[in-house]
């Protein structure tokens, strides 16, 4: 299991404050727009960069899986996506942190990619939520550049079906993905996939639903509450119910124990 050190730094690539939650970094932008400017910078480098957007779930599966908590680290940012996520880094001394999650930074960074003319991807999803979120998105903004939607298959894709995966994404001129396979299989790909694709990826979980419009968000009182995940665990209990009531009550657990041992080491 993972070392539970807060490991308090500010980080040479984002040149923002982090600490480790249960071993897993988590970054504290400013804001929104401060997540923004740095990702759509890097979309200018020819040099990949991989964006995890945390929730609780992210870092309950680096606890049990170190595999995945070094794909987590080697992330070139990880933003706080839930509200507990933020409450966790101001106890551990950032009280600067804000939430960034991402079916809020979805938008704006489709906003700014509109603006300055930066060919976005779209990868993950079914085909009907997909189709409905480039329909949205060319219709929210006009002049976005929306140059690669799939849908991939439910499976593993055979090492021919991967390459032309990356072959049509380099094609196609994209500087910015947004991978929406849920976790971890999103974060693992982008992991994956670095070393062939020099371009932004971010993993956004079920912005695309919400974009799209298949599945409902949670009010926005509920989120600002740290009660997103009830919401969402009412509206999908069947597949949501395993992960939220296993991970949610584990985390505060393993949370607080880390807290006693910082304070105990700060006296």
């Amino acid at each position: 299991m993972a070392e539970v050190s807060s490991a308090a730094g500010v980080l040479p690539a984002a040149g923002m404050p982090f600490r480790h939650i249960l071993g897993m970094r988590v970054d504290a932008p400013r804001s929104y727009d401060d997540a923004v400017d740095r990702i759509v910078g890097w979309t200018g480098e020819d040099v990949a960069r991989t964006i995890g957007v945390a929730t609780v779930n992210n870092v309950m599966e680096s606890y049990d899986d170190a595999s995945f908590r070094d794909v987590m680290n080697a992330c070139d940012l990880v933003t706080p996506d839930g509200m507990p996520l933020v409450w966790g880094l101001s106890m551990l001394g950032v009280r600067s942190a804000t939430r960034v999650c991402g079916p809020e930074l979805t938008p704006l960074l489709l906003a700014r990619a509109a603006e300055q003319g930066i060919p976005v991807g779209f990868y993950g999803g079914d085909q009907r939520t997909i189709e409905a979120l480039v329909g949205v998105a060319v219709s929210r903004w006009p002049s976005l550049r929306v140059a690669y939607a799939v849908s991939p298959p439910f499976r593993p894709l055979t090492p021919q079906e991967d390459e032309a995966v990356v072959e049509a994404i380099t094609a196609a001129g994209v500087r910015l993905l947004f991978v929406g396979l849920g976790c971890p299989k999103q974060e693992r790909w982008m992991a994956e996939h670095r070393e062939r694709l020099p371009i932004v990826t971010i993993g956004v979980g079920a912005a695309f639903d919400f974009l799209a419009g298949s599945k409902r968000q949670a009010p926005a009182f509920l989120q600002r509450w740290g009660l997103e995940w009830a919401f969402r665990l009412v509206t999908e209990p069947r597949r949501l119910w395993r992960r939220y009531l296993r991970q949610n009550p584990r985390f505060v657990a393993l949370f607080a124990r880390q807290l006693v041992r910082e304070r105990r080491r700060s006296r």
